[in-house]
């Protein structure tokens, strides 16, 4: 192991960013989960990862107002779909989520077919490139995390429609963060592991989320490994652990109750 490779220049705002993701998404992932709909978050994801990849074959910079708009206005066309489907086959949702991400993920590879660095791009999309992150990107992403977080909880009867614009406009911020594999595992794992938490789930979902990211990011320095995968096995490993003390605390209260 290299412990020289621990450089909180690199790793400090990598670890931001996934504090900053997992403060979104550990709500937003109890919602899916209860709503049933687990690859909601995959089929968005990759449609916002389409966005980006047609925006960047007109050769424009990935900080271009011009990207953000493509890549938000494919990431609201899915859900918008996604939507109306729900409102009139809600019994095939699952299958037309999965269809979605399906024909995003087959536009995306046709559209790199002849970019000769095509297979790269579509890998950094997908297991992301979080130790490439800087504070000073992390600042617009923060303000726009603030106010989704802002809307969501001041609104109290929240529609079908507003959860998806919201949940659209939080995936394609965070797809260009930590990449579409570390999206769905940051929405997923910690919601898996509090869903039968009825007090203060989501702060143990934060601590799961921000502990495997922690972990992941070490890690990865240190056995010289990519950190998006490393990631999502540590925040698998930590929620693993949680839910099994939770379970077994509860257990244990029962028998003495």
């Amino acid at each position: 192991m290299n412990w020289t490779a621990i450089d909180i220049s690199i790793l400090g705002p990598a670890l931001l960013a996934g504090v900053l993701v997992i403060l979104t998404h550990v709500p937003l992932g109890q919602r899916v989960l209860a709503r049933g709909i687990i690859f909601l978050d995959l089929a968005v994801a990759q449609f916002a990862a389409l966005g980006l990849i047609a925006a960047h074959s007109f050769h424009w910079q990935p900080q271009n107002w011009q990207v953000q708009l493509i890549a938000l206005s494919a990431a609201v066309m899915g859900v918008l779909i996604l939507n109306f489907t729900e409102k009139h086959w809600p019994d095939i949702q699952e299958a037309m989520i999965g269809s979605m991400f399906v024909l995003a993920s087959s536009g995306s590879v046709l559209l790199l077919a002849s970019n000769p660095q095509g297979g790269e791009q579509l890998k950094e999309l997908l297991v992301g490139q979080i130790l490439w992150v800087s504070y000073t990107q992390l600042i617009p992403v923060a303000i726009l995390y603030a106010l989704i977080i802002g809307l969501w909880i001041s609104l109290k009867n929240k529609s079908s429609l507003v959860f998806y614009i919201l949940f659209a406009m939080t995936i394609t911020a965070s797809v260009q963060l930590v990449g579409v594999y570390l999206v769905f595992a940051s929405l997923i794992i910690p919601a898996l592991a509090i869903r039968n938490q009825k007090r203060h789930g989501v702060w143990t979902g934060y601590v799961i989320g921000i502990t495997g990211y922690m972990l992941g990011l070490i890690l990865a320095a240190l056995m010289d490994l990519p950190a998006g995968a490393m990631i999502v096995y540590t925040l698998a490993m930590t929620a693993i652990v949680v839910a099994s003390v939770y379970r077994k605390l509860n257990h244990v209260k029962l028998n003495n109750g």
